[in-house]
């Protein structure tokens, strides 16, 4: 409708039209008035908690921070109809007035974290450790940009943290899971069980004789919907990629060499020492050990007259670029293997340094990585290419032009698919190829319809792709004679799954009176075969999940029968031996179990809580600014 309006005004008629239609529309608005249109809009709170105010421009922030980090996560940005559809809308709201309950809940007690202990927190925490594993503040501040935070924010959202996780922790303490519900769960999840079994296949089917024109008919009216044409869309796309365009860009050798030139420290393996250090507080002391190592001693023996552990002497192998005290980066990487440095005076003491392994460095020649560096530069220029396209495609199709004329006339290479179903096939069922995998452009084209202005597709961090539905053909019923090779097919499997299983309940039925399973076997030409230490949630060579399910549904000695791989196969068997291992509550798989439940128990008793919180100091919703935010009110 938009390409239409933009049509239509594109000349002076148009123009004249279009604005004699806008004015009255604004005739009509004073009229008839516009307050639905905007109800709820422009309303700064988006939600109350008790007396705890969530703005609706808060609520965005938080909600942008949540696709931003889906987007890193994902690797491409998600649109809206996309989040809404995972539920993630629904999820970042309620996690907001959760925490707001939780924050009315500390403000109500009185409850408060001291400026000291936000501030040992933050300094304590290991993101924000730099390489002397000392807090870094440069490393905090960039950190917490990156994630959008200012400093303030950041101290002020982990205040509120500590006290959520006070609260949190006071209500969950306590609660264990009981021995009775750990030894039901350890019986089911390790319960093992023995079965001999044999497996029914077409040969035990017999003479499948070919369909009559009745039976196929009557087989067809009954499954027609199986033999149903898919709908069909014929699409147009464009993709736009820095490595698409990097393909056609030419990158001389000289410009390849500079950038050889400039990059070679990052090219090259750098030398690597095997190092141990130890540091003496003074110089006399450091030259008395020196003297011992020269006389006899080896290094181990002055760390252990030291009381030094192994973890204090031993460096790891390590470049130069490593080591924090360039002083005694210097000295070790004098020195040769197994030898021990003379005293170092460095930063933070006087150093001995001994070299163990020494791993050589290497500088790669230009012609071992010419084509990369080519390409990566080229990738570059492609950058700037890209964006410059994505504008003018941007503005071509603003402009009412349609994907393949946009293309045409930027020079850009479309791709049209005349058919193509919701599963990526086309009408022969072979999978349709050249479509970018970063996104569902398949899906994309079935949600949208012809003539609709489509989103453009983001692919990775610098692509994007445009797409055009060009047609829809309807799904319908096909006739007989188009499918009666797959409805001959379908017919036989079907036969011959209902004869193996006839077979298989008469071989259960002679079982449960009595019978050998190795009889009832050598009477079909079969070999028993035998399963051991069989599990609910196991998978077993051989036998699908419908056999295991099965098996765990029949007693002791009791025997049973299942569909096997396909519509060919039947699965009969005997259960030998069950066996239920005792609860060792100090074994590994039980305090994992354990600790998963005690998590899954406080889980439910903080949300019990929180819940509890919401309705006892009331809680409201302004669902007009939440649509507004998350953008339900495009559809």
């Amino acid at each position: 409708m938009l390409r239409g309006i933009r049509n239509a005004s594109s000349n002076w008629l148009g123009k004249i039209l279009m604005s004699i239609v806008m004015g009255l529309l604004i005739v009509a608005f004073g009229i008839w008035g516009i307050a639905d249109i905007f109800h709820g809009f422009g309303q700064s709170n988006l939600a109350t908690v008790g007396s705890t105010e969530i703005s609706t421009e808060q609520f965005r922030q938080i909600y942008n921070d949540r696709l931003q980090q889906l987007a890193r996560q994902f690797g491409r940005s998600l649109s809206p109809d996309q989040v809404r559809a995972l539920g993630l809308d629904r999820q970042v709201l309620q996690q907001v007035i959760a925490e707001a309950a939780l924050d009315e809940d500390a403000r109500r007690k009185g409850l408060n974290a001291s400026d000291d202990e936000i501030r040992r927190q933050i300094m304590s925490d290991p993101n924000f450790k730099g390489a002397n594993d000392a807090f870094d503040p440069a490393r905090f501040a960039g950190l917490i940009r990156q994630m959008g935070y200012t400093e303030q924010r950041y101290v002020t959202e982990q205040r509120h943290t500590t006290l959520r996780r006070e609260i949190a922790g006071t209500v969950a303490a306590g609660v264990e899971p009981s021995k009775t519900l750990l030894e039901m769960l350890n019986h089911f999840q390790n319960e093992q069980r023995t079965i001999d079994y044999v497996k029914l296949g077409v040969p035990q089917a017999g003479t499948i004789d070919p369909p009559t024109p009745e039976q196929l008919a009557s087989y067809f009216d009954a499954h027609k919907v199986q033999f149903r044409a898919p709908e069909f869309r014929k699409i147009a796309f464009v993709v736009m990629t820095p490595e698409g365009i990097a393909k056609t860009t030419a990158v001389s050798d000289e410009d390849a060499k500079k950038a050889y030139e400039q990059q070679k420290d990052k090219l090259s393996t750098p030398e690597k020492r095997q190092l141990w250090q130890i540091v003496f507080p003074n110089v006399t002391e450091a030259q008395a050990a020196r003297s011992k190592i020269a006389g006899g001693a080896s290094f181990d023996d002055i760390a252990k007259e030291r009381n030094l552990a192994a973890s204090d002497v031993d460096l790891g192998i390590i470049s130069k670029s490593e080591i924090i005290d360039p002083a005694v980066a210097e000295a070790a990487f004098s020195l040769k293997a197994d030898e021990v440095s003379q005293p170092i005076q460095g930063r933070f003491g006087v150093a001995l340094v001994k070299v163990g392994k020494i791993e050589p460095g290497n500088q790669p020649t230009y012609d071992s990585v010419a084509a990369k560096l080519k390409h990566d530069i080229a990738v570059d220029r492609a950058r700037a290419e890209v964006n410059d396209l994505h504008n003018k495609m941007e503005d071509e199709r603003g402009g009412g032009a349609s994907v393949l004329e946009a293309a045409k006339k930027l020079g850009l290479t479309a791709v049209t698919i005349d058919a193509v179903d919701r599963s990526g096939r086309t009408p022969d069922g072979k999978p349709v190829t050249g479509i970018p995998p970063q996104v569902d452009l398949i899906a994309q084209a079935f949600a949208s319809d012809v003539g609709v202005d489509n989103e453009t597709l983001q692919v990775g961090d610098n692509g994007f792709v445009w797409f055009d539905v060009l047609g829809v053909t309807p799904s319908r019923d096909r006739t007989l004679d188009e499918v009666k090779d797959k409805v001959e097919t379908g017919w036989r499997d079907e036969q011959i799954s209902s004869r193996l299983m006839t077979k298989a309940t008469d071989m259960v039925h002679k079982l449960d009176q009595g019978g050998k399973l190795a009889d009832e076997a050598a009477g079909l030409g079969l070999k028993v075969e035998n399963a051991s230490a069989l599990k609910r949630d196991a998978t077993a060579a051989g036998l699908p999940a419908a056999v295991i399910a099965a098996v765990f549904r029949t007693a002791k000695g009791g025997a049973g029968q299942a569909p096997g791989a396909g519509g060919e196969e039947w699965v009969v068997f005997r259960v030998t031996d069950v066996k239920v291992p005792s609860l060792d509550l100090a074994s590994d798989e039980m305090k994992k179990l354990k600790d998963s439940i005690q998590r899954s128990l406080s889980d439910e008793d903080i949300g019990q809580y929180i819940a509890r919180l919401e309705t006892e100091i009331g809680t409201t919703v302004n669902q007009a600014a939440v649509a507004q935010i998350t953008g339900a009110n495009n559809n």
